[in-house]
C-alpha cells in the first residue's frame, strides 16, 4: 500500500475544492453519489426490518450518517449508513425497550467511540495481519453476494433476465462510455423495461414505506438515569466496537483501491460523532457501508467527499420528493449491481492453486477462519476477530519452536547457550532442555542471543535456579541484553 509520501497521481490527489471547479469530476462524484443513494435505499430499509424499527428511522440515520462522516470524516469517498452489522446488534434492545431506548443507544455508542478514537484505538489497526485482511476482503464479497439471495427465490421467472440484463450493463457499458456509472444505465434501463412492459418483478417500493418528511431534532425519550445506561450500555459498547472495526477495515480497503492514505484516527472520532448527531435526529446507529463503499469508489469512480455527501441528500431527496418513482426500481437492477461488485471485491489471486502452494498452511488457515466466520455469523467482526486471534496463536506457536538450547561442557562447568526470543510460549519448554541430576556442580546459562519478553520467561529462569539448588549446584545467568537484565533484575526471585 502507498504511503503519504508516495507522488500520487491529479486523480488520487483530488480536492474538494478542486472537483468543484472541474465540471468532469464534480459530474463523476455526483453520479456516484446518486448510484449509491439508489443502492442504499432497499438495503437500509432491509436492515430496518432486522432491527425492528420503522423504514424512516434507517433512512434519517443514513442521511445523517453521510452528511456527518462527509465533513468530518479521514477517509474521503467511504459510505457510511445504517448498517446491517449495528442493526443486528440492537435489534434484541428494540424488542424489549423500544425505539427512544434505542436512539439513546445510538448516542451513548458515538461517545464510546469518539472516546476510543482519543485513546489511539486506531493505531492497533496495523495489527491486523495481511492475511486476516485477505480474508476480511472475501468475506465481505462472499456475503454482498449472499445477501442477494433472497431476491433471487420465489421470483417470478422474469427477474433472471432482468439481473443476467443488469450485469451485463454493468460489466460492458465501461467498453462504451464511462461518462455515466454503468450501473446508473442498469438501474434506468431495468427500471424502463419494467415500467413500459409492464412486467410484475419485486421493487423497492416492496421493502417497506419511504418516508415524507425531513428528519428532525429529537431528544431520546428516556429516563435519565443509572436505569437507562445499564439497559443501554451493553448494546452500545457492542455497536461502537463493531461499527468501528467494520468502519476502519473498510477505510484500509479503500486507501488500497485509491493508493492514497487517509487518518484512522479522525475517522474513528468521526464515525463516533456521525452516530451522537444521528441518535439525536431519531436514526438507527451506523457506520462504513462496504458494499455501497465498493459501488461509490471501485465501479462509479468517486473519489472526494463530495460523493459521500450526496449519497446522503440524494437517498433523502429521492425518498422524500420522489419517492412513487424510487418505488418502482426493481429489485433485480440492484441486484445486479450487487452482484458485479461482489465479483470483483472478491481477492480471486488469493485462491489459486498456485498461490495457495506457495503459502504457509498456517497463513491460509487464518484467511479461510476469517472468511468462514465471517460468512456463517454474517458479522465481519466476529471474522477478523477469529482470523486475528488464530494468526496470534499459529504465530507464537511458530516463534516458540524457534528457540535452541545448545549443551556444551567446559571442565567442571556445563554451559548452556539459548538461542531465540523466549516469551510466555517459547519459555514454558525452556525448563525442560535441561540436565538437572547429571550437570556438574557449576552451569552457566549464556543468553546472549536471546531476549526476555515477559514475566513468563523470567519465572521459567527462576525455576530452572531453583531446581538446580535443590541438587545442591549454582547456576550463573549472564549476557542478557541491557532489558532484558533490568526486567531479570526486577522480576528475578519474586515470581514464585
Amino acid at each position: 500500500m502507498s504511503t503519504a509520501t508516495t507522488e500520487l497521481t491529479p486523480l488520487q490527489r483530488q480536492s474538494v475544492l478542486r472537483t468543484l471547479k472541474t465540471p468532469r469530476l464534480l459530474k463523476t462524484e455526483l453520479l456516484a453519489g446518486l448510484v449509491v443513494s439508489l443502492a442504499l435505499i432497499p438495503e437500509v430499509i432491509a436492515f430496518t426490518v432486522i432491527a425492528g424499527v420503522d423504514p424512516r428511522v434507517g433512512i434519517f440515520a443514513s442521511f445523517t450518517m453521510s452528511v456527518v462522516i462527509a465533513i468530518t470524516g479521514g477517509r474521503p469517498a467511504m459510505i457510511s449508513a445504517a448498517a446491517g452489522a449495528v442493526a443486528l446488534v440492537v435489534a434484541p434492545l428494540v424488542r424489549t425497550h423500544g425505539v427512544e431506548y434505542l436512539f439513546a443507544a445510538v448516542v451513548l455508542a458515538g461517545i464510546i467511540q469518539v472516546t476510543l478514537a482519543v485513546l489511539g484505538v486506531a493505531k492497533l489497526l496495523r495489527f491486523i495481519p495481511r492475511q486476516v485482511m485477505i480474508g476480511f476482503v472475501n468475506g465481505l464479497a462472499i456475503s454482498i453476494f449472499w445477501a442477494q439471495m433472497p431476491e433471487l427465490r420465489n421470483v417470478p421467472w422474469m427477474v433472471y433476465p432482468l439481473v443476467v440484463l443488469g450485469v451485463a450493463i454493468v460489466c460492458y457499458f465501461p467498453k462504451i462510455t464511462k461518462a455515466v456509472p454503468a450501473p446508473l444505465i442498469a438501474i434506468v434501463v431495468l427500471t424502463a423495461i419494467t415500467i413500459f412492459a409492464k412486467v410484475s418483478v419485486p421493487t423497492v417500493g416492496d421493502k417497506g414505506e419511504l418516508p415524507d418528511s425531513l428528519p428532525v431534532f429529537h431528544l431520546p425519550g428516556v429516563p435519565l438515569d443509572l436505569q437507562t445506561l445499564k439497559i443501554i450500555a451493553p448494546y452500545a459498547i457492542a455497536v461502537a466496537f463493531v461499527g468501528l472495526l467494520e468502519s476502519l477495515l473498510t477505510a484500509k480497503l479503500v486507501d488500497d483501491i485509491t493508493d492514497t492514505p487517509s487518518s484512522k484516527t479522525r475517522e474513528s472520532w468521526a464515525q463516533g460523532t456521525a452516530n451522537i448527531v444521528t441518535g439525536f435526529f431519531g436514526g438507527i446507529c451506523g457506520c462504513a457501508m462496504i458494499g455501497q463503499t465498493m459501488v461509490g469508489v471501485k465501479v462509479s469512480g468517486g473519489r472526494t467527499r463530495i460523493s459521500t455527501a450526496f449519497a446522503g441528500i440524494f437517498m433523502l431527496l429521492l425518498a422524500v420528493l420522489l419517492g412513487d418513482i424510487v418505488a418502482r426500481i426493481p429489485m433485480a437492477a440492484l441486484v445486479a449491481v450487487m452482484i458485479v461488485v461482489s465479483a470483483t471485491t472478491f481477492d480471486w489471486h488469493s485462491i489459486r492453486p498456485s498461490t495457495l502452494k506457495m503459502m504457509p498452511k498456517s497463513e491460509t488457515f487464518v484467511m479461510a477462519i476469517t472468511v468462514l466466520l465471517t460468512v456463517i455469523t454474517s458479522n465481519l467482526a466476529i471474522g477478523v476477530g477469529a482470523g486475528i486471534l488464530s494468526a496470534m496463536v499459529l504465530f507464537a506457536n511458530r516463534v516458540a519452536h524457534l528457540v535452541t538450547v545448545e549443551r556444551t561442557p567446559e571442565g567442571e562447568t556445563m554451559i548452556y547457550k539459548v538461542n531465540g526470543e523466549l516469551f510466555f510460549a517459547s519459555s514454558n519448554d525452556l525448563y525442560t532442555q535441561f540436565d538437572y541430576a547429571q550437570d556438574p556442580e557449576r552451569v552457566v546459562i549464556d543468553m546472549s542471543d536471546s531476549h526476555l519478553w515477559d514475566a513468563s520467561t523470567v519465572a521459567a529462569l527462576d525455576s530452572i535456579r531453583i531446581k538446580y539448588e535443590k541438587y545442591g549446584k549454582s547456576v550463573e545467568i549472564r549476557g542478557l541484553n541491557e532489558a532484558s537484565q533490568k526486567m531479570q533484575d526486577r522480576l528475578g526471585g519474586k515470581l514464585s
